[in-house]
């Protein structure tokens, strides 16, 4: 077991300290910090004094535009809306010169639906014509409500959403929050194990192609047993991923806690705590059962990655010999993709695969 250590701690720190390592795993935490920190970047280059987007409006019908206007400043401050008669020439032209940044044309579509008509100089702009449309839905339900004499319960009974409870009727079946909880773990589990098996695969088998090709394979040889080298070699590069999913964890986690806690004001829940689920309420056998998948699924691919890296003679044919373990990681994923949202399909129903998502 000496010689498995000090293969397996050689691999580890030889790879810790390489350039392509740190580099790698910079560019990966800045990453991971910017996708976790979006929301507060946009933020900076965002200004507080943007001008409010002003939209001309020639209303057809003569008695639709104050209920436009009044919807779209119930709901976003960033709008005006200004009534420019009724010369559609003028209005397009005006919004040519910039002085408008659109123009709604109002009227009836069959006769009695509110409906509009939005000009614009280019129709790559698609925050400001969604708002312009959510008003007008709010100005249809308004009119459609007065032309049908509907009161406002009533209207609000109609866009209520529906009553759906699910009930499981086998014994001891998972609630639909522990099924959330088994779900936002698998999740998080595929993804490791696929970027793993696909950073850390090849750089298994690099290494074995590297020593094959070096004549420090002929002392490791005749010091260690080729068993010893290769589980040596796969733990040595396991720790280096631990290694680098360990700082990526850490730089999700405080960019996570350093978000704005979003619950309604009744919950007392801590800022930054973890909307999915509560640690405390995952189950033991569950993380047993992540972790014995993970071990299992990484020595797999590991063990198939350092095979394929033995056969090849050149280091340049590393990255094509691991192609069918890049194959088959990726036929595994979509698998198990497949398998979480058709837990009673027969692919699904796999022993091994099976038993872990019904968990």
């Amino acid at each position: 077991m000496n010689k498995f250590f000090i293969i397996m701690f050689h691999t580890y720190l030889s790879k810790l300290k390489s350039r392509a390592f740190i580099v790698t795993t910079l560019i990966t935490l800045l990453f991971v910090f910017g996708f976790m920190n979006i929301d507060r970047i946009i933020a900076l280059f965002e200004s507080d004094d943007e001008p409010a987007a002003e939209v001309a409006v020639i209303d057809e019908t003569n008695h639709l535009f104050e209920a436009a206007d009044y919807h779209v400043q119930q709901l976003y401050d960033n709008i005006i809306l200004v009534d420019v008669g009724e010369n559609e020439e003028a209005a397009l032209e005006a919004v040519e010169r910039g002085d408008f940044n659109g123009l709604l044309i109002l009227d009836y579509e069959n006769g009695e639906v509110p409906g509009g008509e939005y000009y614009a100089p280019t129709v790559a702009e698609q925050s400001l014509p969604l708002q312009l449309e959510q008003a007008l839905q709010q100005v249809k339900i308004e009119h459609m409500t007065a032309t049908l004499d509907l009161d406002q319960e009533t209207v609000e009974a109609i866009y209520a959403p529906v009553s759906f409870e699910r009930t499981a009727l086998d014994e001891g079946a998972r609630s639909e929050a522990e099924l959330n909880q088994a779900r936002f773990l698998v999740y998080i589990l595929l993804f490791v194990i696929y970027f793993s098996v696909l950073f850390l695969g090849s750089l298994i088998a690099m290494e074995v192609a590297t020593e094959k090709s070096s004549r420090v394979m002929e002392i490791l040889i005749s010091s260690a047993s080729p068993v010893k080298q290769m589980f040596g070699k796969i733990a040595g590069i396991g720790l280096l991923g631990l290694t680098q999913f360990f700082l990526i964890f850490l730089i999700g986690l405080w960019s996570f806690q350093g978000q704005p806690a979003q619950q309604p004001a009744d919950v007392q829940e801590p800022a930054g705590g973890l909307p999915f689920f509560e640690a405390t309420d995952l189950s033991l056998v569950l993380l047993l059962y992540a972790f014995v998948f993970f071990f299992l699924g990484y020595l797999l691919y590991a063990t198939l990655s350092a095979m394929l890296g033995s056969i090849v003679s050149r280091i340049e044919d590393v990255n094509a010999s691991i192609t069918p373990v890049n194959m088959l990681v990726i036929s595994a994923f979509f698998i198990a993709m497949f398998g979480l949202s058709s837990r009673n399909r027969q692919l699904s129903r796999l022993p091994l695969l099976s038993r872990f998502l019904h968990q």
